[in-house]
């Protein structure tokens, strides 16, 4: 229960600032990856968009399916990556507002 609109004025104010808090923290996110061997490197940001994607030397030693299957495992796992930060982030926010 709020006593003055001064004390709903500055709850609304520490939510908004909060939310503004979850949008950078959400836009800041990224997992990166790297497969075993070194070939690939892979960044994706929190929405699983690939936002980097970085060759070793190894992969001129790969046949096309090798590589293949690399860079498709390598980026899955930067996703996942990012998906568990996401989560993180929002599970903090909720328990934050929760509280």
């Amino acid at each position: 229960m709020v006593g003055s609109m001064d004390e709903l004025e500055e709850r609304v104010r520490r939510q908004l600032y909060r939310f503004q808090d979850l949008a950078e923290q959400m836009a800041a996110v990224r997992g990166r990856e790297t497969s075993e061997d070194g070939a690939v490197m892979a960044e994706v940001d929190g929405n699983g968009a690939l936002r980097d994607l970085q060759f070793g030397h190894a992969i001129s030693r790969m046949t096309p399916d090798e590589f293949e299957q690399v860079v498709v495992a390598t980026s899955a796992a930067a996703a996942r990556a990012a998906f568990e930060r996401r989560a993180e982030v929002v599970n903090r926010f909720n328990e934050e507002m929760a509280g």
